[in-house]
């Protein structure tokens, strides 16, 4: 068993260098396909910091009355974290809500002097609520208009919730997320196919020239393994080489488009997130290029294995 496996070694590698432009042209369309795999690698991250993006100039604010208790209003915050629609919820004082006031009309000299002649701090206390996704904001409003009208014989707290004044803004944006998602799959599933389908060609068309050989190698009563192993040798190094280039080949092109995307696409800088992330890339491209050209060997062999080709 070790002597075949040598021998299949053996033949692979001296293969792989015997038709060297074959394997040449192996390689630069497994590049092309992980090179575009790649892309969308990034594509997904640069949209994905995109939409993150838009999703947090989204929120609800819940406005108290003045006579509410802060007690009253931790109490509604703690209800609201345990929802698991909502990511986040920010507390504001009325004092703190005071201090932005001033700061905001801070050269508006005659606001300023309304507000010292009341003698009393009209704001009230507020939450700003951010959902794990926009479509959510309606649920949570829903939610605390129900607890608010539960306060039978209670003063009520809550002064206003401008959900309904950001719907039509809210509602936007969820479609824009929904169709970007969408759309980005759709993309990714057409590349990936029409890039399968080119590498599997070329490889076939690789080893058609090798059908002379194979059918000799059956005649003398070659098994399977045996004939199949070197192509599946020569797929694997394709595979190998054609990740190590790419990886090299996105060094400098995300070196060039770092500043672009960060100043562009919400922050995110793509040399960046592809040196953070280099691991994982690397065992993605790596993986899907050993993927590639074995699998693409393995089925493109089998047609000239069958005996209907040994006459060839």
């Amino acid at each position: 068993m070790w002597t075949d496996l040598k021998r299949i070694l053996r033949s692979g590698f001296l293969n792989f260098w015997r038709n060297g432009f074959v394997s040449l042209a192996s390689i630069l369309v497994i590049t092309i396909t992980l090179f575009v795999a790649g892309s969308l690698i990034f594509f997904s991250a640069v949209m994905n910091a995109t939409l993150e993006q838009l999703q947090n100039k989204v929120d609800v604010d819940v406005y108290f009355v003045t006579e509410a208790e802060e007690e009253d209003i931790m109490s509604i915050k703690r209800s609201l974290e345990g929802l698991p629609e909502v990511a986040l919820v920010t507390h504001t004082s009325r004092e703190e809500a005071l201090a932005q006031f001033q700061e905001r009309h801070n050269d508006d000299f005659l606001t300023l002097q309304a507000l010292e002649e009341l003698g009393d701090n009209p704001l009230g206390a507020s939450l700003n609520i951010r959902a794990k996704d926009p479509s959510q904001y309606e649920s949570i409003a829903r939610y605390l208009e129900e607890r608010e009208a539960l306060q039978v014989g209670a003063a009520q707290i809550i002064d206003k919730i401008n959900y309904y004044q950001n719907k039509p803004a809210i509602d936007k944006l969820t479609k824009i997320i929904q169709g970007t998602k969408f759309s980005g799959a759709v993309i990714v599933i057409i590349l990936a196919l029409i890039t399968i389908v080119i590498t599997f060609n070329t490889i076939r068309l690789a080893i058609y020239t090798s059908r002379e050989e194979i059918a000799v190698m059956r005649l003398v009563g070659a098994n399977n393994k045996y004939v199949r192993g070197p192509f599946l040798v020569e797929g694997f190094m394709y595979g190998i080489l054609s990740a190590l280039f790419v990886l090299l080949l996105f060094y400098p092109i995300t070196l060039w488009l770092g500043g672009k995307t960060a100043q562009f696409f919400g922050g995110i800088n793509v040399f960046d997130y592809y040196m953070n992330n280099f691991g994982q890339i690397f065992l993605v491209l790596i993986g899907l290029g050993i993927v590639l050209g074995v699998v693409s060997s393995y089925f493109a062999v089998r047609r000239y294995i069958s005996k209907k080709y040994l006459k060839l």
